[in-house]
């Protein structure tokens, strides 16, 4: 099977990404209707919105791509109903939906495109704070068409760091020694687009992100000069049937070794599990 280049797929995802922030800006701040989903995770009516927008739209442009979404149940490729399609899309119509229901600006749609368990192309589009990340595997990563770079070691030597607030507790005073810890964004696809283009030097992933929450910011980060990695150090695979990940780190290279320390030092405690362990999300 024929496929286009990366660069075809990055801009349909480009056209899609815009029209569903759109989309979703259409129902921000207007009290959209909310459910609530098993472990207490909520779905607002956004986000269903947007999801039938991007699943119609792509499908109908790449009807020999699978589909794996947070909203709807994964779709094989049309033409290799019982095997792993060559390429599939994994979205994430309104990550950091707590975020868009609190009317709050951190937020973003995320889409990615995935061939042989790696993404080709990503876009995290966040239509509320006006900036749009782009990148496909051979390229530069983009913010609003800009070449985005992760951050350079500062002089000082410190570190700017996202991090969950049970962490920073366990870290106390003589742990942040040399970081500047930041609170973390709601959205985990728009914090890794934040590494990427150099506003945090890294920050610390819990276990249980789904591949919809980082495939497309995995991709802007590897081409902006930084990596997504597990506690182990080695790269995210990706399914079409989706998969939760263990204990994950992102970073610009020279802040990576103190994230995956700080990540042994805090997180496993806390966890009280098999950190590196990765489950299938349904």
């Amino acid at each position: 099977m024929e496929f286009g280049s990366p660069a075809d797929d990055l801009a349909l995802l480009e056209m899609a990404g815009r029209e569903a922030g759109r989309i979703a800006m259409g129902y921000f701040r207007q009290d959209p209707q909310v459910w609530w989903k098993e472990g207490n995770s909520p779905v607002s009516e956004a986000d269903f919105a947007v999801d039938r927008y991007l699943k119609a739209t792509l499908l109908a442009a790449r009807p020999t791509y699978g589909w794996l979404s947070e909203e709807t149940e994964p779709l094989p490729a049309i033409d290799v109903p019982a095997a792993e399609p060559e390429r599939f899309f994994v979205v994430d119509p309104i990550d950091g939906t707590r975020a868009y229901i609190r009317g709050e600006e951190y937020w973003c749609v995320s889409i990615a495109v995935v061939e042989k368990g790696r993404p080709i192309a990503g876009v995290i589009d966040a239509p509320a704070r006006g900036e749009i990340f782009t990148a496909a595997a051979g390229t530069e990563a983009r913010m609003n068409g800009g070449v985005l770079s992760v951050a350079r070691p500062a002089a000082s030597g410190m570190l700017s760091v996202s991090m969950p607030d049970t962490v920073r507790k366990r870290l106390g005073p003589a742990g942040e020694s040399g970081l500047l810890i930041r609170r973390n964004a709601p959205s985990l696809a728009y914090r890794l687009a934040l590494v990427a283009c150099g506003r945090l030097d890294g920050t610390l992933i819990r276990p249980h992100a789904n591949d919809w929450d980082i495939a497309a910011g995995d991709l802007i980060l590897e081409r902006a000069g930084g990596a997504l990695v597990d506690f182990a150090g080695e790269r995210r695979l990706y399914k079409s049937e989706g998969r939760r990940h263990g204990l994950l780190v992102a970073a610009a290279g020279h802040a990576l070794p103190e994230l995956l320390r700080l990540a042994s030092l805090s997180l496993a405690p806390v966890t009280g599990q098999d950190i590196s362990k990765e489950e299938p999300t349904r």
